[in-house]
């Protein structure tokens, strides 16, 4: 028998960028960080945070061989649209699978563990975004009552969102160093 998981909180991964700063022999999110590829990083710790289901959005790049059957891959055929329409695809996907909020994060910020997913999913508000130190950055937790909110376009999502609604945001002190990898140099200086 499989549980209900309606109603829940689900995360999403944001893998769907074309990674154009990255100068590797390969797509950023298939590139070796410490013994995985960067996009796994992400996934599993939003696999080990215990929310109600993964959703990973692809795009540019088919990283399926690389995740584990324990996520659902939404594909976004408009991803030059901006990183806007990938969380539009994902918050889409877990509407339509019944799901109240959704914890957001993107797939090259290796060094973000499930405990900030945790954090972030478990603290009430329509918006909640993780701290490091004095800076806000992924995952951030979305209620579906804010999701008709978020910008169809463009490169940015939740963050222009909480800029336009101070009043929504609630800040949650995590851990973990969220700094992302968009170059080759990114890559080897962590």
């Amino acid at each position: 028998m499989v549980a209900d998981r309606r109603g829940g909180i689900a995360g999403v991964v944001l893998a769907a960028g074309e990674g154009s700063r990255f100068a590797g022999p390969v797509h950023k999110l298939r590139a070796e960080f410490r013994g995985r590829s960067l996009v796994r990083w992400a996934v599993d710790a939003a696999l080990e945070a215990s929310l109600d289901a993964v959703y990973v959005v692809l795009g540019a790049e088919d990283l399926s061989d690389l995740l584990p059957p324990e996520v659902t891959i939404v594909m976004n055929h408009e991803w030059r649209r901006g990183q806007a329409w990938s969380l539009q695809a994902g918050v889409r996907t877990a509407e339509m699978d019944g799901h109240a909020a959704v914890v957001v994060a993107v797939a090259d910020q290796p060094l973000v563990g499930a405990e900030a997913w945790r954090r972030v999913a478990a603290a009430p508000g329509p918006i909640v975004t993780a701290l490091y130190g004095s800076r806000r950055r992924p995952p951030v937790k979305l209620d579906a009552s804010v999701w008709p909110l978020l910008p169809l376009d463009g490169d940015e999502g939740a963050r222009q969102l909480m800029r336009r609604h101070p009043e929504m945001v609630r800040e949650v002190r995590c851990p973990g160093d969220p700094a992302d990898i968009d170059t080759l140099e990114d890559l080897r200086r962590r």
